[in-house]
């Protein structure tokens, strides 16, 4: 099965007709209040035509999408046939926005209102035969592929979100089987310096007592020397 681009693709034309819609507003609040030749309404005027151009290119690019699937054929794609009609509807959509949006912002009417005959326009100002329940289907059509869209993404983002949470149990897991490690490593090293103390408290004692005993000893024959030194000197004393 082919891959189909167009949803990707429509992600970016949404995103940039969201931003021209913005910028939209914010040229026409800064045009019912500025100047003609004020440098904002300038600014707001290029803003939005660069924003509309890039808008058209990322259009072309989505009509290229459809247009491929229309050429191919839909079950190549594992697409309905009332799939790749809707999407056509949409392109279409888009891009009467966005020629409503150029012709707004350049000063003229729009192409398909200016080829409308005029014999077909009542005193309403709606043509006899008006295709505003067309807009309207295409416009709910839109809306509910738009709907769809945000569907996705939203379950999209749900389980990219639940990824990171695998993810982030997974480390968790590994990170408190390590800690385990280190606390049993820990402990062994805490037993092993309570026997190296326990050890070198039982050779300082052997060490006190060896100490205890040599001082009694060199003590003792200290006294025996002295005994016979002053028997010497007594005997002495008496054969003098």
């Amino acid at each position: 099965m082919s891959t189909d681009p167009y949803h990707a693709v429509q992600a970016e034309v949404q995103g940039t007709l969201h931003n021209a819609e913005t910028l939209r507003a914010s040229y026409l609040r800064i045009r019912n209040t500025a100047q003609p030749d004020s440098e904002e309404l300038f600014w707001a005027r290029n803003e939005l035509k660069a924003t509309l151009s890039a808008l058209e290119a990322d259009l072309e690019d989505l009509e290229e999408s459809v247009s491929v699937v229309e050429s191919t054929g839909a079950r190549l794609f594992g697409l309905e046939e009332s799939e790749v009609m809707e999407r056509r509807r949409y392109v279409n959509h888009v891009r009467r926005v966005v020629e409503n949006m150029r012709a707004e912002v350049e000063g003229r009417e729009p192409e398909h209102e200016r080829s409308r005959p005029t014999s077909m326009v009542g005193p309403s100002g709606r043509g006899a035969d008006s295709s505003v329940p067309e807009d309207e289907d295409a416009q709910a059509e839109w809306a509910k592929q738009e709907q769809q869209m945000i569907i996705r993404q939203q379950d999209e983002a749900i389980d990219s979100i639940a990824g990171t949470l695998n993810t982030l149990h997974e480390q968790a897991g590994l990170m408190g089987q390590e800690i385990g490690e280190h606390v049993e490593m820990l402990d062994d090293l805490e037993r092993g310096v309570d026997r190296s103390e326990a050890k070198l408290s039982t050779a300082m004692k052997k060490m006190r007592k060896f100490i205890r005993q040599t001082e009694e000893t060199k003590s003792g024959w200290c006294i025996v020397i002295l005994i016979v030194i002053l028997m010497a000197l007594l005997l002495a004393v008496i054969l003098v």
